[in-house]
């Protein structure tokens, strides 16, 4: 049965006040695209028109909309309101529960209480699952690899051996953790691959995207910190360290031995040379080049990055780039004309 809660019952979950009919609701949508049992929200005045023509049966609002709708739940922030709601009607995934017979685990291996452990999966020697995980179908976790509590991989993530995660890690389709790292060197034998024995460990708490890989480190770890999440289509190179509460965007590439601080946040498709140090507190923009260090508290774009206020006068200035040239070609015949005037007079 589908999930459903009166609009009394949302508002106490959220510790917000509420106005108009206790109604019941039974999904959420957008203002557009709601019916007359969804909660949607208003967090972007772009969207204020809409109230007027919504179909949703109640909206989060911020106070200062809550003359305009007739039920109603107030929030300082309708947006991380709205979110929260979306906790309360995910389905979680998943159908079976227990320990399948058809999954391989390996003797040795230790499994904690209340675990599900799909078919089709492989656990390898010596490895220690915690409390409360859920392995999904096609999952591979190896040698010595060690789970937290309540984590969750879901289908096709591979964990190769010596690969730690902490308690609540969430693992979505595809993750490949511990795969070997780049290490190859031209020789006068030609290229030679370098081994690669060290280890990634994961923290508490982590998040990592679809078919996002983090190598294992050449020696020691690569790792990356509490509360970190790391979007779909990530490649974190070897012995790279990650802060903790750091948000990583799709497409991002770290090379190795580069560290990243807390609290940082790298748009999509950002690309990170090897061996750098980024500070804690630092925003880079979306395709930006970093080549250098960057201070703590920065805000950079650009390739190579550079200050964001500098990057914003340059995309204002690259559109007229051609027309300067012109100018610039045009003044330089002007300049040349007048030289040989004055040389005729000479």
């Amino acid at each position: 049965m589908a999930k459903q809660f009166t609009l009394a019952q949302i508002a106490d979950f959220l510790g917000e006040t509420w106005q108009g009919e206790d109604l019941t609701i039974t999904g959420l949508n957008t203002l557009e695209e709601a019916a007359g049992s969804d909660l949607s929200f208003l967090a972007n005045p772009k969207y204020i028109k809409q109230i007027a023509t919504t179909k949703a049966g109640a909206i989060i609002v911020s106070p200062n909309h809550a003359g305009e709708v007739k039920n109603a739940i107030i929030s300082a922030n309708p947006y991380f309101a709205f979110a929260r709601c979306m906790g309360l009607f995910a389905e979680k995934e998943g159908f079976f529960q227990g320990i399948s017979d058809q999954a391989f685990i390996d003797p040795s291996a230790s499994i904690g209480e209340n675990c599900t452990i799909y078919p089709f999966a492989v656990i390898g020697a010596n490895a220690k699952i915690g409390d409360g995980c859920t392995i999904f179908p096609g999952v591979y976790i190896g040698e010595f690899c060690e789970l937290g509590e309540n984590c969750t991989l879901t289908p096709n993530c591979v964990l190769m051996s010596h690969t730690h995660l902490g308690d609540n890690c969430y693992l979505q389709p595809g993750v490949v953790l511990g795969g070997e790292g780049f290490g190859f060197v031209r020789t006068d034998f030609g290229i030679q691959k370098i081994p690669q024995i060290g280890h990634v460990h994961i923290a508490d708490n982590v998040e990592i995207g679809a078919n996002t890989t983090i190598d294992r480190a050449a020696l020691a770890k690569t790792s990356v910190g509490k509360r970190t999440c790391i979007d779909n289509l990530v490649q974190i190179g070897h012995n790279v360290q990650i802060g903790e509460e750091t948000l990583v965007i799709s497409q991002v590439g770290i090379a190795g031995s580069t560290k990243v601080g807390n609290k940082c946040t790298l748009a999509g498709q950002v690309g990170l040379s090897g061996h750098l140090t980024i500070h804690d507190n630092v925003t880079i923009g979306p395709q930006a080049g970093v080549t250098k260090d960057i201070p703590e508290n920065s805000v950079v774009s650009g390739s190579p990055t550079m200050d964001y206020s500098t990057y914003m006068r340059h995309c204002i200035l690259q559109p007229k780039i051609p027309d300067l040239f012109k100018r610039v070609s045009a003044l330089e015949k002007q300049i040349e004309k007048l030289e040989q005037e004055l040389d005729s007079k000479k």
